[in-house]
């Protein structure tokens, strides 16, 4: 009997294993939303990592974190550190790309809870009254992040939060703040 579990749970584990190897080479996380405001003023906010404690769902994961803006002012060469909790974790963001009003290409680069490279995007687009925004990151998912994909779903676990900041983003746009 104990020969017999023993070989079920080797062949699961390399099931899993198996299966994970099929997994994508890459990830993209993807939330929109409608902001009723227009696109300079949700860009101003995104632009600026000095606003960003005002509607990113990360900046309320660690009230001690510590936090280093750095290079630009605002836009391409704005620069942003953070070393934080276990949830927070530690990292660095750059933006390389801003376009005014309509797109802005962040470089994330994250050194704890692990090591990995994304690319965030935030596009604005004027729609009616409004502007439709789109957060967005994609990366690489060597083999280790598709093993973890296996058991939790980084749509799901990303996206709600991608949604949370858009909400906020949304409140913060439309008061004119």
């Amino acid at each position: 009997m104990f020969k017999f579990i023993a070989i079920a749970v080797v062949v699961l584990i390399a099931a899993v294993l198996l299966f994970a190897a099929t997994r994508p080479d890459t990830f993209r996380v993807e939330r929109r939303a409608h902001i009723q405001a227009p696109p300079e003023q949700v860009f101003a906010q995104i632009n600026d990592f000095r606003r960003w404690q005002a509607w990113s769902p990360y900046e309320k994961l660690d009230p001690q974190m510590q936090r280093e803006i750095g290079g630009a002012a605002q836009g391409t060469g704005a620069t942003y550190r953070w070393d934080g909790n276990s949830k927070a974790g530690a990292g660095r963001m750059e933006i390389v790309q801003s376009v005014p009003s309509s797109r802005i290409e962040i470089q994330l680069d994250f050194s704890r809870p692990m090591q990995a490279r994304s690319t965030a995007q935030f596009t604005i687009v004027p729609q009616g009254n409004g502007s439709d925004v789109t957060w967005s990151m994609n990366g690489d998912q060597p083999y280790m992040s598709k093993l973890f994909s296996v058991f939790v779903n980084m749509d799901r676990m990303i996206g709600k939060d991608f949604e949370a900041g858009l909400d906020n983003l949304r409140q913060l746009s439309e008061r004119g703040s």
